[in-house]
């Protein structure tokens, strides 16, 4: 028996105390001379292979192709244990010491448990899901876990539509609420509107207390009148961390539970905030609340420890962004609210693009945004606000743009009419400067002022660039520039100074997605929500938008993990910081960003 076999490596960890036994049990050594013939294709596979020493090759049958070569702690040939014969040849190119592990124990352990399954699984996806549920189960704080029951939320108190408001004010007084629902008719003409499926509006002390001193209504008008809709909700049994997003974007203190379409219940933020040791809604109350710079900047500057404590505590990647990315639109959305003077704040809209403007952005990097003015405003002091508005992003923490994609630069601030036209014109050029604005332009998402100035100059830009083919082939190019980072042999290829993870892998998917979500004219703006919608247009198969999904995600994942641990904000990783699981992943993703990459060039008929 083998007693140096490490059973606390990756995938062997993930056996049980019993299975480790067993496995050590079963294991010999083998030897190898260089040039022998390990495994031959078409021959029957009796063993896992682990590399003790030495180096094996693996190639095609007639030796004129490399598909990758396995070192110390590697392991070959899992396909053939599942297949019954080899597919290529595996050869030793030095002395060689293997452990050999018997297929029959091999295939018991694999079916015995789901956690070292997951290891071997060649789907990304299946792979990644099932060793995040092992993490999950060792990292998650309890927390996360929690869902949305009835032991959180509170019944809901249900009034009828046409009750008058001071009988209202009176049964939330005798109930203790601050809320109630309003069950809203059939026949309510809100409804017609079809801006929710859900037959409830909202009404709170402050809507009473707004509707009769503020507004005069009568004590005797029905409830209906003063009551919210719609009512922004959240499904029995969700995550009670995806109520905790839905209120931080949009500033919501309560929602409404709801089992289908029937309301079950109501989930104050202070529930939430009893359950959650990571307060983020405090961050936001904070942001809300500053009159100063100083005051934001002090609330910003909580940003990352608010990160390091959620992935600390296992919270997945891509909940991360889509907090940070709200968190990150309050603040950018209060300096504008304290740089440009109010009067202005509805005949402008601020954009911020790239990273930020896809709510893929978790720490904070070069500012990239934009400005639309509405037509006809003339506004002579609009370049010294403007540069006052980029220095106040700046000491928030947001550094400049290299590439000057800033509002400080009049290229990026304009109004409507003059956006269009500039769209036009850089899709008529179409060179390689104009497809990069367009790029930018086309990740636009408002977050200040008048956010409805966007539509048209988005839906301008779309329509010009649907099914343009020779203009998406010039589009597309760049995602092909960059090389894919593995070697002839299949593996991840580094050099010293670390791997660049964003041109590699992040860079391709992002940019080859935003092309066909283009291509189709699709509104979403997310790199995982595009992914989504090609493969609900069939435009992606399944297999293929899962990789993309899970390759983009490990990406993220492996990046803010090196840039929190290593206190830097660049996009390299160091693949000695690895496990090798998730070096593993890391190959496999890049193969997927390889496979999409020749997808591309096939779809764009772009050759090299």
């Amino acid at each position: 028996m083998p007693d140096k076999f490490n059973t606390q490596s990756p995938p062997f960890d993930r056996l049980s105390e019993p299975q480790q036994k067993k496995l050590r049990a079963s294991l010999d050594v083998a030897y190898f001379r260089q040039r022998e013939k390990i495994l031959q294709t078409g021959a029957e596979s009796r063993h896992l292979h682990v590399v003790i020493k030495g180096a094996v090759e693996e190639r095609s049958a007639d030796g004129h192709e490399v598909y990758a070569h396995y070192a110390n702690d590697d392991l070959f040939d899992v396909r053939s244990l599942f297949e019954g014969s080899c597919k290529h040849h595996y050869v030793a190119l030095e002395d060689t010491l293997t452990y050999q592990l018997p297929k029959e124990l091999f295939l018991e352990l694999y079916n015995e448990n789901g956690e070292f399954a997951a290891y071997f699984d060649n789907n990304l996806a299946k792979r990644q899901a099932l060793l995040d549920a092992a993490h999950q189960q060792q990292n998650l704080a309890e927390f996360i876990l929690t869902k949305v029951t009835d032991d959180i939320y509170h019944p809901p108190l249900i009034l009828e539509p046409n009750q008058p408001l001071k009988a209202v004010t009176q049964i939330l007084k005798d109930n203790g609420r601050d809320a109630a629902l309003i069950q809203l008719s059939a026949h309510n003409p809100r409804l017609n509107k079809a801006l929710s499926p859900l037959p409830y509006a909202i009404v709170t002390r402050t809507n009473l207390l707004h509707a009769v001193m503020l507004e005069g209504v009568d004590l005797d008008a029905p409830v209906h009148q003063v009551a919210s809709y719609p009512v922004f909700h959240v499904e029995r049994d969700d995550f009670l961390f995806n109520a905790m997003i839905t209120m931080t974007r949009h500033r919501m203190k309560r929602l409404m539970v709801c089992d289908g379409k029937q309301a079950i219940g109501m989930l104050d933020m202070t529930q939430i905030l009893s359950a959650f040791s990571t307060h983020s809604h405090v961050l936001t109350l904070s942001i809300a609340r500053a009159s100063s710079i100083e005051e934001l900047a002090l609330a910003s500057n909580r940003q990352r420890n608010l990160v390091e404590v959620l992935l600390r505590n296992g919270i997945r990647t891509r909940f991360i962004m889509e907090l940070i990315s709200a968190v990150n639109e309050h603040i950018i959305e209060k300096a504008f609210e304290l740089v440009v003077p109010p009067a202005l704040h509805d005949h402008c809209c601020l954009l911020v693009l790239g990273s930020e403007g896809r709510g893929e952005q978790v720490l904070k990097t070069d500012q990239d945004n934009a400005l639309i003015i509405k037509d006809g405003l003339e506004w002579h002091q609009c370049e010294s606000v403007m540069q006052t508005l980029t220095h106040t992003l700046q000491q928030l923490g947001y550094p400049l743009c290299p590439g000057n994609v800033m509002v400080n630069n009049r290229k990026w601030v304009k109004n409507q009419t003059d956006w269009k036209q500039t769209i036009s014109r850089w899709v008529e050029q179409a060179q390689p400067e104009e497809m990069l604005d367009l790029a930018i332009m086309a990740d636009a998402t408002a977050v200040a002022g008048n956010r409805a100035l966007l539509k048209p100059v988005s839906l301008h830009l779309s329509s010009l660039m649907a099914n343009r083919m020779l203009v998406l082939q010039t589009f597309t190019q760049p995602a092909l520039q960059f090389s894919t980072p593995l070697t002839l042999f299949g593996n991840v290829k580094d050099d010293k100074q670390g791997l660049d993870v964003k041109s590699g892998g992040i860079f391709p998917i992002v940019h080859g997605i935003r092309a066909l979500a283009l291509e189709y004219a699709l509104i979403p703006k997310n790199t995982f929500d595009r992914i989504d919608a090609l493969h609900h247009k069939q435009i992606l198969d399944e297999e293929t938008a899962d990789n993309l999904t899970e390759a983009l995600k490990l990406f993220f994942k492996l990046r803010l993990t090196q840039q929190l641990s290593q206190q830097h904000s660049h996009n390299r990783i160091d693949l000695k910081q690895l496990e090798r699981s998730e070096r593993d992943l890391l190959r496999h993703a890049f193969h997927v960003v390889k496979k999409f990459k020749q997808l591309l060039a096939h779809h764009f008929q772009i050759r090299d």
